[in-house]
């Protein structure tokens, strides 16, 4: 159970960068998607705590960061014409094989 509640407190960790970058695209929405900034970070912060009172703080931590990192980075090549290099992926994937391996080891 706590693995979920990790995952998900990595998936609102995508959402606040996410809303970032929507708000300099739209100003005219500026409020609405800072607003989901401060809600994905106040929600993912509170789903970190909860997953890490049963998971040490650093495995948490570094797959919080890592599924965070990646997601963003995957946003980014799939809706916002992010490069998408072969170092670039590769080093992204160095980032997913490091947090496979914490939780695998965890």
């Amino acid at each position: 159970m706590n693995f979920v509640l990790l995952l998900i407190a990595s998936i609102f960790e995508v959402g606040w960068p996410l809303g970032f970058k929507l708000s300099g695209l739209y100003p005219n929405h500026f409020a609405a998607f800072i607003s989901l900034s401060v809600a994905s970070m106040a929600l993912s912060g509170l789903f970190l705590y909860l997953a890490q009172r049963g998971i040490p703080i650093s495995t948490a931590y570094i797959i919080w960061t890592g599924i965070g990192a990646i997601g963003t980075f995957a946003i980014g090549i799939a809706f916002f014409g992010d490069s998408a290099s072969l170092l670039r992926m590769f080093f992204a994937l160095l980032i997913l094989v490091g947090v496979v391996g914490l939780e695998l080891l965890g």
